[in-house]
């Protein structure tokens, strides 16, 4: 008598191996640790694009001067956690001078170059958006990651290299030093 088909204990043998690989892949590329670096890439965008929109405004408008003030997109941030002010909440998006940014993009002669402003992808408690202005024309916009590759010490670490006063922030901007 010639039977084909598998053993219960092979069946077994297949079953456990492939559980371990599934193991090993999913400690190999840690699935939570890639959405952290993915939300940090958009925050690193975001806040580039900002930053970019501030310079065309600045070059549309010729002069700015800016209320000394710091916004936030969520909550009040401590005046500790950086070398500036309490922000207020204001997580609004609106690129009219009424959102976190205090400038009213509407006004050049190109038209605004964004139609929202962003929000964090989390915007909570320990990531969120921040500006910080002076009562001249300088500014910084800070985000603080989340990921381990981004974040200070990380390999690829955005915080700590960015020429910024806080090492776990990152902070872009034209203000001397980012030190607001």
């Amino acid at each position: 008598m010639n039977r084909k088909g598998f053993t219960l204990i092979e069946l077994l043998v297949v079953i456990a191996i492939l559980a371990v690989l599934a193991v090993a892949v999913t400690l190999i590329l840690n699935p939570a640790e890639l959405v952290r670096q993915g939300r940090d890439s958009t925050r690193l965008s975001d806040i580039g694009t900002i930053h970019r929109a501030i310079g065309l405004y600045f070059a549309d408008r010729q002069e700015v001067t800016f209320d000394a003030e710091c916004l936030c997109t969520y909550g009040t941030k401590a005046s500790t956690t950086l070398n500036s002010g309490v922000c207020t909440n204001n997580a609004t998006t609106t690129v009219d001078s009424n959102g976190w940014v205090p400038i009213n993009f509407t006004e050049m002669s190109t038209g605004a170059p964004l139609s929202r402003l962003p929000l964090d992808p989390v915007n909570g408690a320990a990531n969120y958006y921040v500006f910080v202005s002076s009562s001249t024309e300088t500014y910084e916009l800070n985000a603080n990651m989340e990921s381990v590759r981004y974040s200070n010490g990380g390999s690829d670490d955005v915080e700590s290299k960015d020429g910024g006063s806080s090492d776990t922030w990152y902070e872009v901007g034209n203000a001397s030093a980012l030190d607001l």
